[in-house]
């Protein structure tokens, strides 16, 4: 009877430490599982990655580190960007507010080509690359690095749902830093379509603005934006025309003067991608242009687009505030009421906390001349 006691206890003993071994298993896989999290990038790639991420590198995806700034609240992260994502930042309220971005490095990146030596030398435990650009990321792949694609495109050049799956990629990838961003910049930016769409929807084919985007421009080129890029969106959004819609290129297009001239716009909006202003076309400083005919230029309706976190034509942070200002540039009369600069302040304060100044708002609309130097 005693040896049926011992052995049963001893039996009970095995299977309660087999138990607790089993217990102690599964609370051990979630804390190892913890410690990286796993995203699929806008090209489909599943990347795992370091949950906790302390080294970010940006390489051809020009807005994404001033986006990463705000979404932090800081930009000590980011060891690494392009030289043309560095000048916007110098010229820019990014550096006002975050002065470590100008700490980061650009030497491993020219145009759309990455250096990957220089690269590692920075140590990233992430690395965001431009979706467009598959060549840079099998380059980033073998050279070991955790590469995540970002699109500009895919969303058909659509501004705010493009800023909005950046968002929630983001969100993914950093979900202790993500605080609600993605769904506040939805519902802002919802909201503000919804108030230029009321306002514009009924406006007969006459009355629509009739818009030329000066994307680049130097005394050898003008370049636009034909219904494939961000112009068509920005024209369509706001219930305008853009008049180089006929073409039919992807991303932006070179044109000749001649052909401006036949669309006639009666708005030019220039983007911060050039260095040059509305008194550059007004006196025809640029090389041997002369746009004293066109009917923007008859009626000083030429206007430089803001410069906020980055160059606002592209997909960004203040995508939902330049909305506004467009509708409200392009079509004076129907948006008098709209206080362009309350609207960047509290739009700032109530989705990423950041309290502007009203002369820090005023700025993002008279951008500096310098941000428009770019290296392509």
């Amino acid at each position: 009877m005693m040896r049926r006691t011992i052995a049963a206890i001893l039996t009970l003993c095995i299977l309660a430490g087999a138990l607790a071994g089993c217990a102690g298993d599964r609370q051990a896989l979630p804390a190892a599982e913890a410690e990286t999290v796993t995203v699929t990038d806008h090209n489909g790639n599943t990347v795992t990655l370091p949950k906790r991420i302390d080294r970010i590198a940006v390489c051809d995806i020009l807005p994404l580190p001033s986006v990463l700034a705000v979404f932090f609240d800081r930009a000590d992260k980011i060891v690494a960007m392009a030289p043309s994502s560095m000048t916007a930042a110098e010229n820019s309220l990014l550096s006002e507010l975050y002065p470590e971005i100008l700490n980061a490095d650009t030497s491993a990146m020219s145009g759309t080509e990455v250096n990957t030596e220089e690269l590692m030398k920075l140590d990233p435990q992430v690395v965001f690359y431009n979706a467009s650009n598959a060549q840079i990321g099998e380059t980033l792949k073998k050279a070991g690095f955790n590469a995540v694609a970002v699109s500009v495109n895919k969303w058909e050049y659509n501004a705010v749902e493009t800023l909005n799956q950046w968002l929630a990629l983001l969100s993914e990838i950093f979900p202790e830093e993500a605080n609600d961003r993605a769904a506040l910049v939805r519902e802002y930016s919802e909201k503000s379509m919804a108030r230029v769409k009321e306002r514009t929807e009924k406006l007969t084919d006459e009355e629509r603005a009739r818009v030329f985007f000066l994307f680049q421009y130097s005394d050898s080129s003008i370049v636009t934006s034909g219904a494939k890029f961000f112009g068509q969106w920005w024209a369509d959004s706001v219930g305008a025309v853009n008049v180089a819609r006929e073409l039919s290129e992807e991303n932006s297009v070179k044109v000749t003067l001649e052909q401006v001239y036949d669309w006639n716009p009666d708005t030019i909006l220039m983007t911060n991608f050039n260095p040059y202003g509305p008194e550059d076309l007004y006196g025809n400083t640029v090389g041997s242009y002369d746009w004293s005919g066109i009917d923007a230029v008859e009626r000083r309706n030429v206007f430089k687009m803001p410069l906020g976190m980055y160059r606002s034509y592209t997909p960004g942070i203040d995508t939902p505030v330049t909305l506004l200002w467009m509708a409200k540039t392009v079509y004076p009369d129907l948006f008098g009421d709209v206080d362009i600069t309350k609207e960047t302040v509290e739009y700032y304060e109530t989705v990423f906390g950041v309290k502007l100044s009203e002369e820090q708002a005023e700025s993002i609309f008279s951008p500096a001349e310098n941000a428009g130097k770019t290296d392509f």
